[in-house]
C-alpha cells in the first residue's frame, strides 16, 4: 500500500510539474508579443541594415508589417530587442518613408524600381504597390514613345528584318561618298531635304511603320517600300546629267511622291493588305494616279503577277548646270 501510494504521489507530481512549465513556455511568447505591441517604438534589423521606428508608422497599411506588431506573424527577436528579417535592407527605408508620407520619390532606374516593387509585394504594402506600378508604366509609355531608327549593317541582316516584321518597312539608301562624278550644284542641297524628310516621317509614322537606314550599299539616294516583307514600291532621287564636258551625278527631292508611297503601304499594316480588296487598292492607285512632272514610272515582275513600282526622277538640266550653248542631253 505505501508503495503504490508513492508511486502514484511520484505521478502526481510529474503530471503538476509538466502542467506547470508548459504554461511557462506560451507566456514567454505571450510577453514578447505583449512587448512589442506595448512598446511606441520598434527596432528592426533587416538583413543587417538597422531601423528604428514607432508601431504606429508601421501599422498605418494593413501589411505584413502590421501583422508583425499586433503578434499575428511570428517573428524573431534577438536578445537586444531587435525584430530580425530576413530580407534585403536597401529598400526598406524607402518602404518605411512611404509608410510615413503616403509617398515616397522612386528610382528612375527600372531595375531597382523592380526591386522596390518586390519588397513592397512582399510586405504587402498595396499603396507603395500601386506607386510602383504606375511609375513603371509611365516609364514604359516614355519608351514606346522614342523613335529608333535600325542602321542596316549587312545584306542578310536587312533580308531578315524586313522578313520577319510585321510592319510595313521604309527604307532610305542613302551614301553620298559612292560617286565617281561630281555632283551639281543643288544635289547636296537635296539630299540633305531627302534626310530630313526621312526624319520627319519617322516621327509622324512612329509605331505603325519600320523605318531603316542604309549608308552602305550601292544607291546614293534611293527610298524602298515593303509590305508583308516584299518589296511595293521604289523611288530612285539620282540620275547622271550630261550638263558640262564631264558626266555629274544629280540628286532629286520628289517630296510629294515620296509622302505618297509611305501613305499607300499603310494598307499592309497589321495585315490589311493581303487580303484581295488591299491588292486592288494598291493596283487602282498604281493605274490611276498620275506622276508628278519630271518622274517616271516602270513596273517590274516580283514573284508572278505581284509587281514593284520604281519610280525615278526624270532628267532635267537646268540653265546653271550645263555650259553656254551646250545641248542639253538626256540619259535613262
Amino acid at each position: 500500500m505505501s508503495a503504490e501510494a508513492s508511486v502514484s504521489s511520484g505521478d502526481a507530481a510529474d503530471s503538476a510539474q509538466s502542467a506547470v512549465s508548459q504554461p511557462a513556455f506560451h507566456n514567454t511568447d505571450e510577453l514578447r508579443n505583449r512587448g512589442l505591441l506595448g512598446s511606441k517604438y520598434v527596432k528592426l534589423n533587416v538583413g543587417g541594415s538597422l531601423h528604428y521606428t514607432t508601431v504606429q508608422t508601421l501599422s498605418k497599411e494593413d501589411s505584413l508589417l502590421r501583422s508583425i506588431c499586433n503578434g499575428g506573424t511570428e517573428v524573431t527577436i534577438d536578445s537586444e530587442g531587435w525584430v530580425v528579417l530576413d530580407r534585403c535592407g536597401r529598400h526598406f527605408g524607402l518602404v518605411l518613408n512611404f509608410l510615413r508620407d503616403g509617398s515616397v520619390p522612386l528610382p528612375e532606374d527600372h531595375k531597382e524600381l523592380d526591386e522596390v516593387l518586390k519588397e513592397a509585394q512582399y510586405y504587402r504594402v498595396q499603396g507603395l504597390v500601386q506607386h510602383c506600378v504606375s511609375a513603371m508604366q509611365k516609364q514604359k509609355d516614355v519608351f514606346e514613345t522614342v523613335c529608333r531608327i535600325p542602321m542596316i549593317t549587312s545584306a542578310k541582316e536587312e533580308q531578315k528584318m524586313i522578313a520577319t516584321c510585321r510592319k510595313p518597312v521604309v527604307k532610305l539608301q542613302n551614301n553620298r561618298g559612292n560617286n565617281k562624278y561630281s555632283y551639281t550644284s543643288n544635289s547636296d542641297d537635296n539630299l540633305l531635304k531627302n534626310i530630313e524628310l526621312f526624319d520627319k516621317l519617322v516621327l509622324r509614322f512612329n509605331g505603325r511603320v519600320l523605318f531603316v537606314k542604309d549608308v552602305l550599299g550601292d544607291e546614293i539616294c534611293c527610298w524602298s517600300f515593303y509590305g508583308e516583307g516584299r518589296k511595293i514600291a521604289e523611288v530612285c532621287c539620282t540620275s547622271i546629267v550630261y550638263a558640262t564636258e564631264k558626266k555629274q551625278t544629280k540628286v532629286e527631292f520628289p517630296e510629294a511622291r515620296i509622302f505618297e508611297e509611305t501613305l499607300n503601304i499603310l494598307i499592309y499594316e497589321n495585315g490589311r493588305g493581303s487580303g484581295p480588296g488591299g491588292l486592288h487598292l494598291l493596283d487602282s492607285r498604281g493605274s490611276g494616279s498620275s506622276l508628278g512632272a519630271g518622274q517616271s514610272e516602270e513596273e517590274g515582275a516580283v514573284g508572278g503577277d505581284r509587281r514593284v513600282r520604281r519610280i525615278h526622277v526624270r532628267r532635267h538640266i537646268m540653265h546653271d548646270e550645263r555650259g553656254h550653248g551646250q545641248q542639253t542631253v538626256y540619259k535613262d
